[in-house]
């Protein structure tokens, strides 16, 4: 989920579990929703890893100021500097509760989108992920900010912020229903298709709660469709500069009318050999721990180098025409180390460290 997002999560939370009556040492309601606003935004900062290096930021962000087990660590800590800014110097105890919760809703907020947390960090490396919702959906954020306004224009209760956080569960479990569909979906085809072993999985894609790309994993193959679980026509192909959103919903189609793409792991035959070898290099093992649906991009063959580049499906985005996270490795002729690139366009490329 995006940072704003975030905060704007924090905020709501944070006015609807306001106490009904100031309390002595009580913060002021003001002051909560800021703190509120600014502890949610608070795990993001390891944003500062993409700094350091590609590989850094795909193995650490969401990591340990994502964890539920660093929650507390996070929550003194932030309380205590919250309380020491505070004219009225409370004490920290009385800032905890609304940081603590902040930072489990953004979290949560980061854990039902494709990206995964590491939520039990640094214990486990283990990525958590219910892909049920697209990294930025406007209709998430769209539900935060009317019940922040309506909890702004009825500010003596808090029953607006309640209502708010209420609909916006309700929102995240119709995704639930809709992944749920695109399985299904997924199960139905593999079994016609013979490989009722194949693992089938959705990945939520923008613009519509029902817009999923249906991935169906069988050893080394993907196969892979962009389908609307609701819709019952197709929509027009997007008319040249046709607006982002337009292009982006255009792809997903009925189920009736999905239409099924293949992936190989390692491209073609001719492929495979040099593709699985540069797949295995040392260098490569963070994208290798990283990505849910590597697929080999292309094979460079240069007179000085070659270089072997892959891609994750999850972040294949009909519509946008940039594909993040793309990453290879590259050793000169007549050597045998391998280095890593990330590739960023077509053709630019930078070493990582």
């Amino acid at each position: 989920m995006d940072t704003l997002t975030h905060a704007l999560s924090g905020a709501l939370l944070a006015r609807a579990t306001a106490p009904r009556q100031s309390a002595p040492g009580a913060i002021s309601l003001r002051r909560r929703i800021a703190v509120g606003a600014l502890a949610a935004a608070f795990p993001d900062l390891d944003f500062v890893l993409s700094f350091i290096s590609p590989s850094a930021y795909l193995l650490y962000h969401r990591g340990v100021t994502h964890s539920l087990i660093m929650l507390p660590i996070w929550a003194i800590a932030l309380a205590w500097i919250f309380a020491r800014l505070d004219p009225a110097r409370p004490r920290w105890q009385a800032y905890f509760g609304v940081v603590a919760g902040s930072i489990g809703i953004h979290i949560l907020g980061d854990v039902i989108t494709s990206f995964g947390t590491v939520m039990l960090a640094p214990l486990s490396d283990r990525r958590f992920a219910l892909d049920t919702t697209f990294i930025i959906d406007l209709w998430f954020t769209g539900i935060i900010v009317v019940a922040l306004l309506a909890a702004w224009v009825f500010r003596r209760s808090r029953i607006p912020a309640v209502i708010g956080l209420v609909v916006l569960a309700g929102y995240v479990g119709l995704q639930g229903y809709a992944h749920g569909v695109a399985v299904e979906f997924g199960r139905e085809y593999a079994q016609a298709q013979g490989i009722p072993s194949a693992k089938v999985t959705a990945q939520p894609r923008p613009v519509s709660p029902f817009n999923w790309m249906v991935v169906v994993e069988n050893g080394e193959e993907f196969r892979y469709a962009f389908v609307n679980v609701l819709r019952q026509k197709p929509r027009p192909a997007p008319a040249p500069g046709a607006g982002l959103i337009e292009r982006l919903d255009a792809a997903y189609v009925p189920l009736a009318n999905a239409t099924w793409q293949r992936a190989e792991r390692f491209g073609a035959p001719s492929a495979r050999e040099q593709a699985m070898e540069a797949w295995r290099a040392e260098p490569l093992g963070f994208f290798r721990w990283f990505a849910a649906y590597p697929v080999l991009l292309r094979i460079d063959h240069a007179t000085a180098a070659r270089c072997v580049w892959f891609r994750d499906l999850r972040f294949l985005t009909p519509g946008r025409d940039s594909w993040p996270f793309q990453f290879g490795v590259c050793r000169n002729g007549g050597d045998d180390t391998w280095n890593a690139f990330q590739l960023v366009g077509d053709a630019v490329r930078l070493p990582i460290r």
